[in-house]
Protein backbone atom coordinates (compact mmCIF):
# COMPACT_ATOMS: atom_id res chain seq x y z
CA UNK A 1 0.00 0.00 0.00
CA UNK A 2 1.10 3.77 -0.79
CA UNK A 3 0.38 6.39 1.76
CA UNK A 4 0.85 9.92 1.03
CA UNK A 5 0.84 11.46 4.79
CA UNK A 6 -0.30 15.52 5.37
CA UNK A 7 2.54 16.47 2.60
CA UNK A 8 2.89 20.09 1.99
CA UNK A 9 5.41 21.68 0.07
CA UNK A 10 6.34 25.17 -1.04
CA UNK A 11 8.95 26.71 -3.12
CA UNK A 12 11.13 29.71 -1.39
CA UNK A 13 10.76 32.90 -1.71
CA UNK A 14 13.46 35.16 -4.18
CA UNK A 15 14.69 38.71 -5.14
CA UNK A 16 11.29 38.60 -7.85
CA UNK A 17 8.89 36.07 -6.67
CA UNK A 18 7.30 35.62 -3.25
CA UNK A 19 7.13 32.27 -1.27
CA UNK A 20 4.93 29.85 -3.32
CA UNK A 21 2.79 27.30 -1.60
CA UNK A 22 1.93 24.33 -4.16
CA UNK A 23 1.05 21.50 -2.04
CA UNK A 24 -1.43 21.76 1.23
CA UNK A 25 -2.06 18.92 3.56
CA UNK A 26 -2.23 16.50 0.86
CA UNK A 27 -3.63 12.89 2.07
CA UNK A 28 -4.94 9.95 0.37
CA UNK A 29 -3.70 6.08 0.22
CA UNK A 30 -3.83 3.78 -2.80
CA UNK A 31 -4.62 -0.06 -2.12
CA UNK A 32 -1.87 -2.96 -3.63
CA UNK A 33 -3.54 -3.61 -7.27
CA UNK A 34 -5.58 -0.59 -7.45
CA UNK A 35 -5.71 2.34 -10.25
CA UNK A 36 -6.11 6.00 -9.07
CA UNK A 37 -6.03 8.81 -10.76
CA UNK A 38 -5.06 12.80 -9.43
CA UNK A 39 -7.08 15.06 -11.32
CA UNK A 40 -6.14 18.39 -11.86
CA UNK A 41 -5.69 21.60 -14.20
CA UNK A 42 -2.33 22.65 -15.53
CA UNK A 43 -0.29 24.72 -13.08
CA UNK A 44 -2.23 22.77 -9.73
CA UNK A 45 1.34 20.89 -8.62
CA UNK A 46 0.52 17.49 -10.00
CA UNK A 47 4.01 17.44 -11.34
CA UNK A 48 5.13 18.61 -7.79
CA UNK A 49 3.48 15.88 -6.52
CA UNK A 50 4.98 13.29 -8.64
CA UNK A 51 8.61 14.10 -8.12
CA UNK A 52 7.90 13.88 -3.98
CA UNK A 53 6.24 10.46 -5.01
CA UNK A 54 9.33 9.46 -7.12
CA UNK A 55 11.83 10.57 -4.01
CA UNK A 56 13.25 13.67 -6.39
CA UNK A 57 12.05 16.04 -4.27
CA UNK A 58 11.55 16.15 -0.46
CA UNK A 59 8.41 17.51 1.41
CA UNK A 60 8.62 20.25 3.53
CA UNK A 61 5.72 18.66 6.22
CA UNK A 62 4.62 14.83 5.78
CA UNK A 63 5.50 11.65 3.82
CA UNK A 64 5.28 8.95 1.72
CA UNK A 65 4.98 5.56 2.76
CA UNK A 66 5.08 1.99 0.45
CA UNK A 67 4.46 -1.09 2.43
CA UNK A 68 5.21 1.33 5.54
CA UNK A 69 8.68 2.41 4.64
CA UNK A 70 9.29 5.98 3.77
CA UNK A 71 10.18 7.12 0.42
CA UNK A 72 13.29 9.63 0.95
CA UNK A 73 15.09 8.67 -2.64
CA UNK A 74 14.46 7.55 -6.27
CA UNK A 75 14.25 3.84 -6.10
CA UNK A 76 13.53 1.16 -8.57
CA UNK A 77 10.13 -0.12 -6.51
CA UNK A 78 8.16 2.94 -8.02
CA UNK A 79 8.97 4.19 -12.25
CA UNK A 80 7.66 7.17 -13.68
CA UNK A 81 5.99 7.09 -17.63
CA UNK A 82 5.87 10.67 -18.35
CA UNK A 83 4.53 12.40 -21.87
CA UNK A 84 8.07 13.10 -23.37
CA UNK A 85 9.96 10.14 -25.62
CA UNK A 86 12.21 8.82 -23.35
CA UNK A 87 13.40 5.84 -25.61
CA UNK A 88 16.68 5.89 -27.44
CA UNK A 89 16.38 6.27 -31.35
CA UNK A 90 19.87 4.71 -32.36
CA UNK A 91 18.77 1.77 -30.32
CA UNK A 92 16.40 -1.46 -31.01
CA UNK A 93 13.17 -1.82 -28.97
CA UNK A 94 14.91 -5.06 -27.55
CA UNK A 95 18.09 -2.85 -27.11
CA UNK A 96 16.21 -0.17 -24.96
CA UNK A 97 14.51 -2.77 -22.82
CA UNK A 98 17.85 -4.34 -22.07
CA UNK A 99 19.04 -0.93 -20.70
CA UNK A 100 17.19 -1.85 -17.36
CA UNK A 101 17.05 -5.29 -17.69
CA UNK A 102 19.41 -8.22 -18.79
CA UNK A 103 16.36 -11.15 -18.18
CA UNK A 104 16.03 -11.59 -21.75
CA UNK A 105 12.92 -13.92 -21.15
CA UNK A 106 11.28 -11.12 -19.27
CA UNK A 107 12.21 -9.01 -22.02
CA UNK A 108 10.45 -10.96 -24.34
CA UNK A 109 7.66 -11.65 -22.04
CA UNK A 110 6.78 -8.00 -21.40
CA UNK A 111 7.43 -7.13 -25.26
CA UNK A 112 4.60 -9.90 -25.88
CA UNK A 113 2.27 -8.38 -23.08
CA UNK A 114 2.20 -5.01 -24.57
CA UNK A 115 2.15 -6.96 -28.47
CA UNK A 116 5.41 -5.42 -29.83
CA UNK A 117 7.41 -8.84 -29.68
CA UNK A 118 7.29 -8.95 -33.56
CA UNK A 119 9.09 -5.34 -33.54
CA UNK A 120 11.66 -6.14 -31.44
CA UNK A 121 14.68 -5.49 -33.94
CA UNK A 122 12.90 -2.10 -34.63
CA UNK A 123 14.13 1.41 -34.02
CA UNK A 124 12.01 3.49 -31.91
CA UNK A 125 11.83 6.14 -34.74
CA UNK A 126 9.81 3.50 -36.69
CA UNK A 127 7.27 2.93 -34.57
CA UNK A 128 3.80 5.13 -34.03
CA UNK A 129 3.15 7.51 -31.22
CA UNK A 130 1.34 4.29 -29.45
CA UNK A 131 3.69 2.07 -30.16
CA UNK A 132 6.42 4.21 -28.56
CA UNK A 133 4.43 4.45 -25.61
CA UNK A 134 3.70 0.60 -25.21
CA UNK A 135 7.40 0.07 -25.80
CA UNK A 136 7.91 2.82 -22.45
CA UNK A 137 5.30 0.74 -20.40
CA UNK A 138 7.07 -2.54 -21.30
CA UNK A 139 10.39 -0.79 -20.23
CA UNK A 140 8.68 0.18 -16.90
CA UNK A 141 7.15 -3.36 -16.18
CA UNK A 142 10.30 -4.87 -16.72
CA UNK A 143 12.20 -3.58 -13.88
CA UNK A 144 8.81 -5.24 -11.69
CA UNK A 145 8.59 -2.08 -10.11
CA UNK A 146 5.73 -2.16 -7.27
CA UNK A 147 4.04 1.45 -7.79
CA UNK A 148 3.59 2.61 -11.43
CA UNK A 149 3.37 6.26 -11.90
CA UNK A 150 1.99 7.57 -15.08
CA UNK A 151 2.27 11.70 -15.34
CA UNK A 152 0.28 12.88 -18.24
CA UNK A 153 2.03 9.96 -20.25
CA UNK A 154 -1.01 10.38 -23.61
CA UNK A 155 -0.84 13.94 -24.06
CA UNK A 156 1.52 14.24 -27.48
CA UNK A 157 -1.11 11.67 -28.87
CA UNK A 158 -4.44 12.29 -30.50
CA UNK A 159 -7.60 11.30 -29.25
CA UNK A 160 -8.25 8.22 -31.60
CA UNK A 161 -5.00 6.98 -30.60
CA UNK A 162 -5.52 7.68 -26.72
CA UNK A 163 -8.63 5.67 -26.68
CA UNK A 164 -6.94 2.84 -28.71
CA UNK A 165 -4.74 2.61 -26.01
CA UNK A 166 -6.88 3.56 -23.09
CA UNK A 167 -8.31 -0.11 -23.74
CA UNK A 168 -5.13 -1.79 -24.29
CA UNK A 169 -3.91 -0.24 -20.91
CA UNK A 170 -7.12 -1.23 -19.19
CA UNK A 171 -6.30 -4.68 -19.97
CA UNK A 172 -2.74 -4.70 -19.57
CA UNK A 173 -3.13 -3.19 -15.66
CA UNK A 174 -6.11 -6.07 -15.52
CA UNK A 175 -3.34 -8.96 -15.91
CA UNK A 176 -0.39 -7.39 -14.38
CA UNK A 177 -2.36 -6.24 -10.83
CA UNK A 178 -0.07 -3.63 -10.78
CA UNK A 179 -0.53 -0.34 -8.37
CA UNK A 180 -0.84 2.19 -10.82
CA UNK A 181 -1.38 6.16 -9.87
CA UNK A 182 -1.88 8.44 -13.32
CA UNK A 183 -1.79 11.86 -12.98
CA UNK A 184 -3.77 13.23 -16.13
CA UNK A 185 -6.40 16.53 -16.67
CA UNK A 186 -8.39 14.24 -18.96
CA UNK A 187 -11.68 13.48 -17.43
CA UNK A 188 -12.25 11.46 -19.97
CA UNK A 189 -9.14 9.35 -19.73
CA UNK A 190 -9.14 9.06 -15.85
CA UNK A 191 -12.98 8.17 -15.61
CA UNK A 192 -12.32 5.26 -18.47
CA UNK A 193 -9.11 3.86 -16.64
CA UNK A 194 -9.49 4.42 -13.04
CA UNK A 195 -11.05 2.44 -9.67
CA UNK A 196 -10.71 5.71 -7.85
CA UNK A 197 -10.46 9.88 -9.27
CA UNK A 198 -9.05 12.34 -6.55
CA UNK A 199 -10.00 15.86 -7.86
CA UNK A 200 -7.49 18.52 -6.81
CA UNK A 201 -7.98 21.97 -6.35
CA UNK A 202 -5.24 24.74 -6.50
CA UNK A 203 -2.97 27.88 -5.15
CA UNK A 204 -2.47 26.03 -3.06
CA UNK A 205 -3.59 23.01 -4.40
CA UNK A 206 -5.55 20.39 -2.24
CA UNK A 207 -7.99 17.66 -2.54
CA UNK A 208 -11.36 19.03 -3.40
CA UNK A 209 -13.08 15.50 -3.82
CA UNK A 210 -13.12 12.04 -4.42
CA UNK A 211 -15.14 9.65 -6.95
CA UNK A 212 -14.73 5.61 -6.43
CA UNK A 213 -15.35 4.16 -10.25
CA UNK A 214 -18.07 1.59 -9.91
CA UNK A 215 -17.75 0.28 -14.08
CA UNK A 216 -16.12 -3.25 -14.06
CA UNK A 217 -12.90 -4.25 -15.92
CA UNK A 218 -12.04 -4.94 -18.33
CA UNK A 219 -13.92 -1.65 -19.88
CA UNK A 220 -14.91 -1.23 -23.22
CA UNK A 221 -15.43 1.53 -25.52
CA UNK A 222 -19.05 2.30 -25.31
CA UNK A 223 -18.74 2.93 -21.59
CA UNK A 224 -18.24 6.86 -22.59
CA UNK A 225 -21.50 6.90 -24.03
CA UNK A 226 -23.41 5.52 -21.25
CA UNK A 227 -25.71 7.46 -18.48
CA UNK A 228 -23.20 6.90 -15.64
CA UNK A 229 -19.99 7.72 -17.53
CA UNK A 230 -21.83 11.28 -18.13
CA UNK A 231 -23.07 11.52 -14.93
CA UNK A 232 -19.40 11.23 -12.77
CA UNK A 233 -18.15 13.50 -15.67
CA UNK A 234 -20.51 15.97 -14.91
CA UNK A 235 -19.92 15.49 -10.97
CA UNK A 236 -16.54 16.12 -11.68
CA UNK A 237 -16.32 18.78 -13.68
CA UNK A 238 -18.48 20.83 -10.84
CA UNK A 239 -15.57 19.98 -8.38
CA UNK A 240 -13.15 21.00 -10.93
CA UNK A 241 -13.93 24.58 -11.26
Amino acid sequence: MIRINDISFSYPANKSTKQKIVLNNINFSIQNGEFVTVLGRSGCGKTTLVNILAGYLVPHTGGIFINDVEVKKPGRNRIIVNQENDLFNWMTVFENMKLVSNNEVEIKNKLELVSLDKHAQYFPNHLSGGMKKRLSLARALVVNPNFLILDEPFGSLDHYKKDSLHIELDELFLSTKKTVLLVTHDIDEALFLSDRIIVLGKNPTTIVSQFNIKFSHPRKANIKNSAKFNEYKNKIKISYK
